[in-house]
């Protein structure tokens, strides 16, 4: 059997949602060549897990898709068993167990494991990735409503593994505009048609399982993660506007990232603001920086370097994190939470070490942040800033002025270090990230409970000492180097002595 499967009946049975002799059963009955999905749903039609573990299984079955790439556990729990004959017990209809009974009798039609899910499961019916074929001008945008469901479904699975392949970060399908992709961060228009409302409604909604085509038709707005097969993830948001139904379709690294891959300026100084057991690091930059890949490469660094409880909160999940040192908890706001804030309440209850949040976006977010990293907690979000400056103005400027002074010593006490990147054009082609680095350490503690960020600047060139660099000088040393050319430069630098210097 699949790997993938293996990883299923491993984590299926470690989480009480079936045991191995119902695992058995199953493999009995659908025989060795089954895929990761009718497994999984075979013990939903069987009705051997409840209705109320439908969620359950959907995580289970997106770590095991996730774990099964690296092959199978150590511990294959159909070792103990052999490969032979099932004993007569298990040849025996699966609810003709009493558990199985009691599930069954007075229940609703089995519900379907859905084809696409905001949780990570993995949407493909089949565990093996299949590889892009054609390029994107073969979708068939002209006959978009004369194919099936099925020939649209897959063509557009296609199309988003070639955006994937191609190095595209981003597919748009809006209604009343011709589709285009943004690669390398600008704009290519693929058709030279404008979608209609019709097709551009079908073309956003295919993926999508029936609760979701709801949830979307009532509220306008949807946001979820898209796993088409292991190594093919994708952020979509579906909105309405003026002329009708749009998407955007933002592609998800396929691996985890490393940090000694992103171009990050004192990685010694970032592992050391990981190395505390407590405290705020903040990930900022504006849209499209590259914030959430940092934060994942931070979430791998300290699932590969220490032995703690990581809960992140985010919406919605993109990068999948499996266990190695840590035990990691994903959450999403929508299916697993409510709200960003809802999550982090619970969170303290919860036994963390480390904290993520996906994005720290309100005043209760933000002072639950605050708390959770004075209460012993190691806290890392990220904010939609352009400096350092500006995000810790931003953070304590939220909070009424009757907390002010309260607040600034909370976070002039909790606050590690801020991680502001921007992502530019590079010469060659492709993109070059540019960082600041703020440490916090006792003057810049002093200027925050001061509320003197002006001064946090001269704090930022004098600091290199402790890892500490401005964000204008990167971008000057990364034209030096001839990674970027002079017309960039000019526009991320106002600096007149740095200006003056670009030739």
């Amino acid at each position: 059997m699949h790997a993938s499967i293996i990883w299923l009946v491993r984590l299926g049975i470690d989480r009480g949602l079936f045991t191995l002799k119902d695992a058995l059963g199953a493999r009995l009955k659908l025989g060795e060549d089954v895929g990761l999905l009718d497994y999984a749903q075979f013990f939903l039609d069987s009705r051997i897990v409840a209705e109320d573990n439908i969620e359950l299984l959907e995580q289970a079955a997106g770590l095991a898709q996730a774990k099964g790439v690296a092959g199978p556990p150590a511990d294959d729990p159909f070792a103990t068993r052999g490969t032979g004959t099932a004993p007569a017990v298990l040849r025996s209809a699966p609810a003709s167990s009493p558990r199985v009974r009691a599930q069954s009798a007075g229940s609703s039609p089995t519900p379907r494991l859905p084809a696409a899910t905001s949780t990570p499961f993995v949407a493909a019916p089949s565990a093996v990735a299949t590889p892009a074929a054609g390029g994107l001008q073969d979708f068939p945008f002209a006959r978009v409503a004369a194919l099936s469901d099925a020939e649209l479904d897959a063509a557009l699975r296609n199309m988003l593994k070639v955006c994937a392949r191609d190095g595209i970060s981003d597919l748009h399908l809006s209604a009343g505009a011709r589709p285009f992709v943004r690669k390398q961060r600008s704009i290519e228009r693929i058709n030279d048609q404008p979608l209609s409302e019709a097709d551009a409604l079908r073309l956003n909604t295919i993926l999508l399982a029936p609760h979701q085509r709801e949830l979307f038709l009532d509220r306008k707005d949807l946001d979820f993660a898209l796993a088409l097969d292991a190594s093919n993830r994708y952020r979509v948001n579906l909105m309405f506007h003026k002329n009708g139904a749009a998407g955007s379709y933002r592609m998800v690294a396929a691996k985890v990232p490393k940090l000694d891959e992103l171009g990050l300026r004192n990685l010694e100084a970032i592992r050391k603001l990981l190395s505390y057991h407590n405290g705020l690091i903040l990930v900022t930059g504006p849209v499209g920086a590259g914030k959430t890949t940092t934060l994942a490469a931070l979430v791998a660094e300290l699932n590969e370097k220490r032995h703690d409880h990581i809960i992140t909160v985010e919406d919605p999940i993109e990068v999948v994190q499996v266990a190695v040192g840590c035990n990691v908890t994903q959450r999403e706001v929508g299916p697993h939470t409510q709200s960003f804030a809802a999550a982090l309440k619970g969170a303290l209850r919860e036994d963390p070490d480390v904290i993520i949040i996906g994005e720290l976006r309100d005043l209760e977010t933000i002072e639950m942040a605050i708390s959770a990293s004075e209460t012993g907690h190691l806290v890392i979000g990220t904010m939609h800033t352009s400096d350092a400056a500006t995000t810790l103005n931003r953070l304590l400027d939220v909070f009424p002025p009757a907390q002010q002074t309260q607040i600034r010593a909370s976070v002039a006490e909790s606050l590690r270090g801020v991680v502001c990147q921007r992502l530019l054009p590079a010469t060659g082609g492709g993109l070059v990230l540019a960082c600041e680095i703020l440490i916090g350490n006792p003057a810049v503690a002093a200027l925050i409970r001061e509320g003197k960020m002006a001064g946090l600047r001269n704090v930022l060139e004098t600091g290199q000492r402790d890892g500490m660099c401005l964000m204008e000088s990167v971008v000057f040393q990364l034209y030096n180097e001839g990674q970027i050319t002079a017309a960039t430069a000019r526009e991320n630098i106002s600096n007149r002595v740095l200006k003056a210097r670009i030739t």
